[in-house]
């Protein structure tokens, strides 16, 4: 397409950074304002001459403000083709509109406060908005649209240099604005879902930012970025990042992982992940000492690991970790002398994220050509006493303890726990008695007295036999396998208490 100068721009935007600045660039380069409602008034303020949306169509903003551009005179401005359509421009008076600058309504603000209203929220619903935005987009042979702030200079840049943009220029803005409009609707179509209490709706658009380019994937030949989700509330790409280089990919999927273990605690806790499963967890009167049980749980897999803290890092905790080598540290907040501490080890990346509870919500698992959904697991559960030997007071804390860390360990999964702390922690295996040998081989003789987790109930009874050499007390299993019969004979015989606990905790 032939190159098309910039004689005529429409600016219309709800989020008014640096809009001023851009408008008085464009006046000083001869280029006419039109403008609407607040973006109008903010100009005059600032002695720019701004052309009313109202005067070029011949009407007043209308019904509250709800219509302004909605017009022949606005669109036809847009979308006419300069030359297939310039006939009909000139016989009905249209004068193109070459530069259409507009972003939408703060649809994802407002609703990000749970006390906004469904009105409030209705309102804020852009309509003209987006219209201009994809007129303009699709008549990217001849207009050029922005919808982000951040691309004001560079279109200065070319207007200075060229007086318009060229059609690769227009064509990289126009996919700029398909995908904030894109990006607009999906927000609202997934507040109407969850208003109307649909947790599955037939059709799902998730709703991504990109926050930063990483600097390579799981392994340095793969390329990847960190995108952030709307209304997903608090996640690690809002911590503050206090020293160490950024975030890796590997990094951010193993912190999510201790992340997510230790916000299952309300008491003082941290948890030590490698490779996206905790090695280490464990509870502690402060977090030091929590901190210490859980490096004591495994040692030699907690080194190079990431740490997560439920309470504020002091002085003594950042000595601890100093003391060793760990690739990040993530806790609600860091006193000034344990930063001081912490700086030592230049390269541990440390940073402070104010937790929340686990929230209820969807999670979303990539497969090839098709996305996975689910509800979040939830840990509520009614425990039923099944063998003859019942549990005791201390074995039920410690049953409970274990199975909240048995969720957040990769299937199939067994947990040794005692005294508030994991002692032994078998991940991932393919079969549930490889995983019961592999807890027991990292609890040595610490599981002599211990209790166990499994997050799946046990197909046979080997593994009880196992766990009964070992001289584990009690299990907390979900049940409902067909040898259940089988396998809480197994632990009557061997005098161990059995819990069930009614619903499996699988993480794949």
């Amino acid at each position: 397409m032939p190159f098309v100068p910039i004689k005529r721009a429409l600016l219309s935007v709800s989020n008014k950074e640096g809009i001023v600045p851009f408008a008085q660039a464009l006046q000083a380069l001869d280029i006419s304002i039109i403008s609407t409602g607040g973006t109008a008034d903010l100009l005059r303020q600032h002695q720019i001459k701004v052309t009313d949306a109202s005067e070029v169509t011949g009407f007043p903003e209308l019904m509250d403000g709800r219509v302004k551009t909605l017009h022949p005179n606005i669109h036809a401005a847009i979308l006419g083709k300069r030359d297939a359509h310039a006939e009909a421009a000139s016989e009905h008076g249209i004068n193109w509109i070459d530069l259409v600058v507009v972003n939408l309504y703060p649809f994802a603000q407002v609703i990000k406060d749970p006390k906004t209203s469904f009105e409030k929220a209705i309102e804020n619903i852009d309509i003209g908005g987006p219209t201009m935005i994809r007129a303009a987009a699709k008549n990217m042979a001849w207009v050029t649209v922005v919808t982000d702030p951040l691309d004001y200079d560079a279109v200065l840049t070319h207007l200075r240099e060229q007086q318009g943009l060229n059609q690769t220029q227009r064509s990289v803005l126009a996919q700029k604005a398909f995908a904030h409009t894109a990006q607009y609707d999906a927000l609202i179509a997934d507040y109407l879902a969850v208003k109307d209490e649909q947790i599955f709706a037939d059709q799902l658009s998730l709703s991504l930012n990109k926050a930063c380019d990483l600097r390579y994937g799981e392994n340095p030949h793969q390329q990847a970025a960190a995108y952030r989700m709307d209304n997903a509330g608090t996640g690690l790409l809002d911590a503050h990042i206090h020293q160490g280089k950024a975030l890796s990919y590997n990094n951010l999927q193993d912190a999510d992982a201790a992340l997510a273990c230790v916000q299952q605690f309300k008491e003082a806790a941290c948890v030590i992940v490698k490779h996206c499963n905790p090695c280490g967890v464990a509870l502690g009167d402060n977090i030091c000492d929590a901190f210490v049980n859980a490096q004591e749980a495994d040692k030699l897999s907690a080194f190079g690991g990431i740490i997560a803290l439920n309470r504020p890092c002091d002085l003594d905790t950042a000595q601890r970790i100093t003391d060793s080598f760990f690739e990040l540290v993530l806790a609600p907040s860091f006193s000034e002398e344990a930063l001081q501490q912490l700086s030592k080890k230049s390269a541990l990346r440390v940073l402070s994220l104010q937790l929340q509870p686990a929230q209820a919500a969807l999670t979303y698992h990539a497969i090839q050509g098709a996305m996975l959904v689910q509800t979040n697991a939830d840990q509520k559960m009614d425990v039923q006493i099944v063998t003859q030997k019942a549990p005791t007071d201390q074995n039920i804390t410690d049953l409970l303890f274990a199975w909240r860390v048995v969720a957040q360990v990769k299937s199939n999964a067994i947990v040794i726990a005692g005294q508030d702390k994991s002692l032994g922690i078998g991940v991932g295996q393919v079969s549930r008695v490889d995983a019961v040998e592999q807890a027991l081989h990292k609890a040595g003789a610490l599981a002599k007295g211990a209790v166990m987790a499994s997050d799946a109930f046990f197909p046979f009874r080997d593994s009880i036999d196992l766990l009964a050499k070992a001289g584990i007390s009690a299990i907390i299993q979900p049940g409902g396998s067909m040898r259940d019969k089988e396998v809480i004979e197994a632990c009557n015989e061997h005098g161990i208490a059995m819990v069930f606990t009614g619903q499996r905790c699988f993480k794949h």
